[in-house]
């Protein structure tokens, strides 16, 4: 059902204006699987995260996420689920309001219907693609999982999210992680970050790795891109989207 992607990354490091946020990173993920990617608030695995889906561009090492290697043609293939501070769901709009705005087309028919249906079941969320439940009103879990369901609207390669275990309870953090693992089967690559993970393919970042700066929010990539604090973690001030442009242009 979804064409996932290989991610490999070596050495990949990013520096910020305080020091290291995260460095030496290496990450080989096949298509279809499912990584983990844990530490501590500031360890930089929100940076870490949004490297990999392209919304980022690293101070060194290398990436490439399917085919590409470039910031810009990442985003291409790379989606991003909740990730806090950065792609925060409006409280005021309803799931039904939020679907409509992520849907291709400017008009609501059976097909945009049909597919925030099946996105919808595959996040495993129960409301109709018409519920008019504030996201206000949504408990942590159903947040993440609006959020995974309007990433695979745009059908990605690769789904990258954060603070997967954060506000749940170790059953719904289980379950959170069965519907991530239902999705690797049908072919999409995953990326989450948590604290903590059993899983065999994780990768740990150490704490104590950022520099300490305080952070510079700036919009996200596909609203525009960027990165925040996230539950008090400090990251590095992510590269606008017209600048890792311009960068590319003269890479070329």
């Amino acid at each position: 059902m979804f064409h996932g992607v290989a991610v490999h990354a070596i050495d990949l490091s990013l520096e910020g204006e305080h020091g290291w946020v995260y460095r030496d990173v290496g990450l080989m993920a096949e298509p279809g699987s499912l990584t983990a990617v844990t530490g501590q608030a500031g360890s930089g695995r929100t940076s870490l995260l949004l490297t990999l889906a392209g919304r980022m561009k690293p101070t060194t090492g290398t990436l490439t996420v399917g085919r590409y290697d470039k910031p810009r043609s990442i985003r291409r293939v790379a989606a991003l689920g909740l990730v806090d501070g950065v792609n925060d769901l409006e409280k005021a709009l309803t799931v039904r309001e939020h679907l409509h705005e992520r849907s291709p087309g400017m008009f609501w028919g059976k097909r945009q219907e049909s597919r925030a249906e099946t996105a919808l079941a595959l996040a495993g969320l129960e409301p109709s693609p018409d519920d008019r439940t504030l996201v206000r009103d949504l408990g942590r879990e159903q947040r993440v999982r609006l959020g995974i369901a309007l990433a695979l609207l745009d059908t990605p390669g690769l789904l990258v999210l954060d603070n997967v275990d954060t506000g749940l309870s170790r059953d719904r953090q289980e379950a959170l992680w069965a519907t991530l693992e239902e999705l690797c089967g049908l072919g999409l690559t995953v990326i989450a970050a948590c604290t903590e993970s059993e899983l065999a393919t994780a990768i740990h970042l150490p704490s104590g790795t950022s520099g300490g700066e305080e952070p510079e929010t700036v919009p996200d990539a596909e609203k525009p891109a960027g990165a925040g604090e996230q539950d008090g973690e400090t990251v590095a001030r992510a590269v606008p989207a017209e600048e890792t442009e311009e960068t590319e242009e003269k890479d070329r």
